[in-house]
């Protein structure tokens, strides 16, 4: 097969696919550990549907969820990983594996210090926050209410999921995927769990639900230690804020905030304006989770994977080097996503049906919830592609520009949202998650081209339009499953299971044999992974 979109110039041509093999063996262990998690985090939302339906009650949790969830996004997973990852790999490269470790103990202890009481003040300040964030609420007070309560009982998965991020960082760093990739998987099992075990057995059941949310927190943080304490790394006490390191890290997550976080930061903002729309949260909330399917397999796990490689070549001021494997992540994105994006489109009702219209889940709810989806899959190639182009970003130890994208997306969100919430209720704001992404995608884009002095264009140009002609025979099956006359009838659940997995079978082998057909360097460098894993 050709090699062309994937060697870089000879001078630097076998770093750069040894590159390419490493963040690709490491996304595919990430992509295998979070297709382990959302698969169980399906399970967990069938559980939630069946069980609380789009009913009050599950209205009240997932605008409580949203609040330390976003927090998450903002000091955990998104700011503060992204601007660890980048100096502490320029420590442990440099320095040596002891000033590392020094690092990482003083970034644990002012995050726990810092955290715990962020973490306090936000149960005290519940119902102010509550009021803010579910304006459609006020009028039913014992919704608020709820919402109030459930979000005190979560506030402290913030401390924990903050910790888990932190470890995950240090463990990506060194090139240590397993533990932090499967650790979500305890997530759901402990909320799934608590569905079972203690809400039936609690006076308002979905506290049972909350309750879980936080256990689980904790268990993603306590999985990942022992991988610390094999590598010498294990966090000690080191109250030290003024460690150079770490007045680097706080310089870079300042402006960071949004930078990675946009798309939390939108999602809140619609659940927010949601909250005027009865069941309109929970719409949203199960029709992202459809989206996160791929996003999460996919585009986390290669940006997760990506951001050690770019922030080593970035230390050593390879950015010929960089530029190549930036161009590759990008290419391997829309290899992945788009065939993802068509066949959520076109089986967004089906999938709907199968996995949440049991129990209370009606199929009003489904229609609602498959629209959600169609608005948010529309933007999925703008989701996953500014995951890889932030981890360039970062891996400069720039955040400024990231957060100033971020702020002109989330006015743009704004924008969208106010335009169109009233003819589309929920799915305007669907829509305007998806057309803000798009925003904050071009405007990164369009710096980071200049800022680099270009990149390989032609190459990506390329390998869209094979994705383009190998996405047909996925939209083909893809309409055959959805046309089948079986989604009409009641029940038939296996029938109905079959025919979509079938589909799906269908519409993989029809993309894979076609990229075969056109040579495709995207799949010539995932089988070679392949063969090297069944010859080893």
């Amino acid at each position: 097969m050709s090699d062309a979109a994937v060697s870089p110039p000879p001078s630097t041509g076998s770093n750069v696919r040894d590159d390419n093999h490493t963040v690709v063996k490491a996304a595919g262990l990430i992509g295998a550990a979070t297709f382990s998690s959302r698969i169980l985090g399906f399970v967990r939302d069938m559980v939630l549907a069946r069980l609380f339906g789009a009913t009050p009650a599950a209205d009240a949790f997932f605008v409580a969820y949203r609040v330390p969830n976003l927090l998450r996004e903002l000091f955990a997973e998104g700011s503060m990983s992204s601007a660890f990852i980048p100096v502490f790999t320029e420590y442990h490269a440099r320095r040596g594996r002891d000033e590392a470790w020094e690092l990482a103990s003083a970034v644990f202890t002012t995050l726990l210090t810092i955290l715990t009481g962020i973490t306090l003040l936000g149960i005290l300040a519940a119902p102010a926050i509550v009021w803010l964030l579910a304006p459609g609420f006020h009028d039913d007070p014992a919704k608020l209410a709820m919402t109030t309560w459930l979000t005190r009982v979560m506030f402290p998965y913030l401390l924990f999921i903050s910790l888990a991020a932190l470890a995950m960082g240090v463990l990506n760093s060194v090139r240590a995927f397993a533990a932090p990739a499967f650790s979500p998987v305890l997530f759901n099992i402990c909320i799934i769990s608590a569905a079972f075990l203690l809400s039936p057995f609690l006076s308002e059941p979905i506290l049972g639900v909350a309750i879980g949310v936080v256990i689980g927190g904790a268990a993603q943080f306590l999985m990942q230690l022992p991988g610390l304490r094999r590598r010498d790394l294990l966090f000690r006490w080191r109250f030290e804020p003024t460690h150079p390191g770490m007045v680097r890290i706080g310089k870079l997550m300042v402006p960071s905030l949004l930078g990675m976080s946009v798309t939390q930061v939108n999602i809140t903002v619609s659940t927010i304006l949601a909250s005027f729309f009865s069941g309109a949260p929970t719409y949203l909330f199960y029709g992202m989770r459809l989206i996160q399917f791929p996003l999460g397999i996919f585009g986390v796990a290669l940006a997760t994977a990506i951001l050690p490689t770019l922030a080593a070549q970035a230390t050593r001021g390879a950015l010929e080097e960089l530029r190549a494997t930036l161009g590759f992540g990008l290419r391997m994105i829309l290899f992945i996503i788009l065939p993802a994006m068509v066949g959520l489109i076109l089986l967004r009702m089906p999938i709907v049906h199968l996995f949440f219209e049991h129990g209370t889940f009606t199929a009003a709810d489904t229609v609602a919830t498959a629209t959600a989806v169609l608005c948010y899959a529309l933007g999925l190639w703008a989701f996953a592609g500014v995951r890889i182009i932030v981890a360039a970003y970062y891996s400069l130890q720039d955040t400024k520009t990231p957060a100033i994208a971020a702020v002109a997306a989330v006015g743009a969100n704004l924008v969208f949202s106010f335009l169109l919430m009233g003819p589309l209720r929920h799915a305007g704001l669907a829509l305007a998650t998806a057309l803000a992404a798009m925003v904050n995608g071009a405007i990164l884009v369009a710096v980071l081209h200049r800022r680099l002095g270009g990149m390989d264009w032609a190459s990506i140009a390329r390998s869209s339009s094979r994705v383009l002609l190998a996405t047909a025979p996925v939209a083909v099956a893809c309409l055959w499953v959805a046309g089948a006359a079986v989604w009409t009838h009641p029940g038939e659940w296996i029938a109905k299971g079959v025919m979509l997995f079938v589909g799906i079978g269908l519409s993989v082998t029809g993309y894979v044999g076609v990229h075969a057909l056109l040579r495709s360097e995207e799949l010539d460098v995932l089988w070679s992974m392949v063969k090297r894993k069944i010859g080893r």
